[in-house]
């Protein structure tokens, strides 16, 4: 299984961040690539405290749904809506310089990598409590759904 706790898969998907152009044509959803970077940063800021997000945990989506989204081998589903506060349309970082963002994506996700093994990440909006292989399954899952969303 890809994840963030894999050197080879990190890098790989900073290499397909470093392909992404302002341009990139959307395959799905309402994003544009520069709100999907801005949302991909606020998500990785939410796990160090820095951004919040609502939460929407239950039994179900800690359980079942947590399972299924990190260990099933299918896609993640299109059209999921995500919580306004990273929704970059409602309460999302607003997309400011193009190639600033992508830096400062790039760095959250070597942060957000190098930090697993202390951190004490707070629990997800949906999926709650994650254990280090769970928090970076997710984090390359999250980075890699929303660069295919671009043919990235």
């Amino acid at each position: 299984m890809k994840s963030f706790l894999n050197q080879a898969d990190k890098k790989k998907i900073l290499e397909r961040l470093s392909d992404l152009r302002p341009d990139s044509s959307r395959r799905w959803g309402r994003m544009t690539p520069h709100q999907m970077i801005c949302h991909l940063g606020d998500s990785f800021k939410f796990t160090f405290g820095e951004k919040e997000i609502s939460s929407v945990s239950n039994p179900i989506t800690r359980t079942v749904v947590k399972w299924i989204a990190l260990y099933a081998p299918t896609p993640w589903p299109r059209g999921v809506k995500t919580r306004p506060e990273v929704d970059q349309e409602i309460g999302g970082t607003p997309p400011d310089d193009f190639e600033r963002d992508r830096r400062r994506l790039a760095a959250l996700i070597e942060r957000f990598t190098a930090a697993a093994k202390d951190a004490e990440f707070r629990p997800h909006p949906f999926f709650g409590d994650m254990s280090e292989a769970q928090w970076m399954r997710w984090g390359y899952l999250h980075c890699d759904h929303h660069l295919k969303q671009f043919g990235a």
